[in-house]
């Protein structure tokens, strides 16, 4: 209850986020509370399409392709196991060409669901990895953050593109208030996406740890996701995703980027440290990953 709570107060900053930088925007342009209006209506628009089309945005970022189970029996075959254990839907699958080895779940629900996995997982992970892998997303699934994940996307996504836009507005405004405006742009490009940011960190580093303890359980083989976490944090630094966005970067089940290793740097990541995901999960298992 308190984590329901706590993600549509975060999402609900997102949205005051995005009608301050209209707000400011609008007043640039002597628009008056006209464009806090638009901003509101934008706000309400983008978390409509965000929770209906979630899936659909989240694939098409990354130009994954839904695949039958003629054309991948095998990722099919485990999906459906593991969905069986779950106790939920099976859920679509998609794979993405990236040589990253990574996966995300998205959609609005269960009934929704997809599971996006990367070609560059299949050929690094064995059979057990790939299935505490897959275990982590539908714990994702039936912990009910695939919803929250998207949505936080599509809106710090939108928050990055208006206030890096804003940045220019400064340009062809109406008023005469000069340098307070140029200040004002700047600590907008600034401000707007650090704020979408911190957000997202919120929203996603708990619900990391919960979905791997849910994986876990889900797969029967904690060290088997441990196991994969480790190969993906090696996988992600020798081949990171060039097409990912910082504001996609918490979908997915370790950074697409690389995690950062100094201990700073870690403040401002999108996952909690592996190393620590890794313990957690041989705790579960009462033996270290050999």
């Amino acid at each position: 209850m308190f984590e329901n709570l706590k993600t549509v107060i975060l999402l609900g900053f997102m949205s005051a986020i995005l009608i301050i930088i209209f707000g400011y925007i609008g007043n640039l342009f002597n628009l008056g509370g006209f464009g806090i209006l638009i901003g509101f209506i934008f706000a309400v628009g983008m978390n409509f399409v965000s929770y209906f089309y979630s899936d659909k945005i989240a694939l098409s970022s990354y130009n994954a392709k839904i695949v039958s189970e003629q054309e991948a029996p095998n990722l099919h075959r485990i999906v459906g196991d593991l969905a069986n254990s779950a106790g939920i839907k099976k859920p679509r699958i998609a794979v993405i060409q990236s040589n990253d080895p990574n996966a995300f779940a998205t959609g609005r629900n269960q009934n929704h669901a997809v599971v996006a996995v990367t070609t560059g997982i299949l050929q690094l992970l064995d059979e057990d990895e790939l299935r505490g892998v897959i275990s982590h997303e539908m714990g994702h699934i039936r912990n009910k953050d695939i919803l929250i994940s998207s949505v936080a996307a599509t809106i710090a996504g939108m928050i990055v593109a208006i206030a890096s836009w804003g940045r220019y507005a400064v340009f062809f405004a109406n008023n005469d208030d000069g340098m307070v405006d140029v200040l004002g742009s700047l600590l907008l490009a600034i401000l707007g996406p650090i704020a979408a940011t911190i957000i997202q960190l919120a929203i996603s580093r708990s619900r990391e740890f919960k979905a791997d303890a849910t994986g876990a359980e889900i797969c029967g083989n904690p060290l088997a996701l441990a196991s994969a976490l480790r190969k993906l944090e090696f996988g992600t630094t020798q081949h990171p995703m060039t097409n990912a966005k910082t504001t996609d970067a918490h979908m997915f089940i370790v950074n697409p980027f690389g995690n950062a290793s100094n201990k700073l740097k870690n403040l401002f990541s999108t996952h909690p440290e592996t190393s620590e995901r890794i313990r957690r999960l041989e705790d579960m298992a009462g033996r270290p990953l050999n």
